[in-house]
């Protein structure tokens, strides 16, 4: 168990493009967003290991000695294979959680247990280290996704911004530091039901769906390109052609079917104001990024966001190229971040 109270965080992640083109073997570009989510570890009441996951409403604790039982009975835990059927199965039962489950607090209560009893604690950030620590955390995923991309893990494990294609992570050579605004619709969506969506609509029209696949594509490498060419500070000149490419994708993700009337209000806002965005990840609703000028007056970006908080929106201020998995000091924590993990 753990001898010293331990603040560690991860960044947020965003897809800049590439989404559902990805799935069909072209490009995608992951950003590491600096909005974190921070985890304590601290020695908890002899002989229990307890769980507090808020943003989730999670609550849990167990028997160390129950663990200890639990750890032995399951066959060994390997990284670089998949949690089996019958080790998940034992969890669920070992954590009262119903066979078919999916709920968030089911999902991460599952994650925690399988990576409690598989991880001995180590700290240190060698490149072997973080190696391992994506290793993990891609195992997490496959727990809660079954068949995950890895891009999510790598991008919380190493940060910056990465390529993903047919498998292949890359990192990029250089990520510049752009601000953006995520804005969540609220707006509940399936991403299996959208993929298989887009998956019948090439089917269906493939001369004409597959040219589209390819513009993403190319789109996805034109932004790598100009990101790897640009300062760290860019000014104001290097920005109109990443606003183009955000208005292009956009346009290419509705022909493709993963639109919503709550995407398309978001882009109309954020145009009245002189801003340029579109969608990220999955689509059908969910989330959208606006892409931020370094001259973009406060007043302009106030009344964006009280726009979009009109629409029943919820947006927050922030910038891609965050570093990733980060151990943290007590000081260095701003009171925000102290005052929720007092209250976890």
């Amino acid at each position: 168990m753990w001898e010293r109270s331990l603040v560690l965080s991860a960044p947020g992640k965003v897809i800049l493009h590439g989404e559902h083109a990805v799935v069909h073997g072209k490009v995608a570009l992951a950003v590491a967003l600096n909005l974190r989510t921070f985890l304590r570890l601290r020695p908890c009441a002899e002989g229990k290991v307890c769980v507090r996951l808020p943003g989730v409403g999670v609550v849990r604790s167990w028997d160390t000695s129950s663990l200890q039982a639990l750890r032995t009975s399951i066959a060994d835990f390997d990284e670089s294979k998949s949690p089996s059927v019958e080790q998940l199965h034992t969890l669920k039962e070992f954590a009262g959680i119903a066979a078919g489950a999916s709920a968030p607090e089911s999902l991460a209560t599952l994650a925690f247990l399988y990576m409690c009893l598989a991880i001995s604690a180590k700290y240190g950030w060698t490149e072997e280290e973080l190696t391992l620590i994506n290793s993990w955390a891609f195992q997490g995923e496959r727990v809660i996704h079954g068949n995950p991309s890895g891009v999510d893990n790598a991008v919380g494990t190493w940060g910056g911004a990465l390529r993903y294609q047919s498998g292949k992570i890359t990192p990029l050579k250089r990520v510049p530091m752009l601000r953006i605004l995520l804005t969540n619709t609220k707006v509940p969506r399936s991403t299996k039901v959208l993929v298989a969506g887009v998956k019948e609509k090439i089917l269906k029209f493939p001369a004409i769906m597959n040219p589209v696949l390819d513009s993403i594509d190319a789109i996805s490498q034109e932004c790598q390109s100009v990101l790897e060419a640009m300062p760290a500070n860019p000014s104001p000149e290097y920005y109109p052609v990443l606003e183009e490419l955000f208005d292009i994708n956009q346009h290419h993700l509705n022909v493709i079917g993963v639109g919503h009337p709550s995407l398309d209000r978001l882009c109309r806002v954020t145009a009245s104001h002189g801003l340029h965005s579109k969608l990220t990840g999955a689509g059908g609703g969910g989330c959208g990024i606006t892409l931020l000028r370094p001259d973009t007056s406060p007043l302009a970006m106030e009344a964006a966001k009280r726009d979009l908080c009109a629409c029943g929106f919820e947006c927050w201020e922030t910038n891609i190229g965050a570093p990733g998995v980060t151990l943290h000091s007590s000081s260095s924590l701003n009171a925000e971040v102290l005052h929720a993990l007092s209250e976890s």
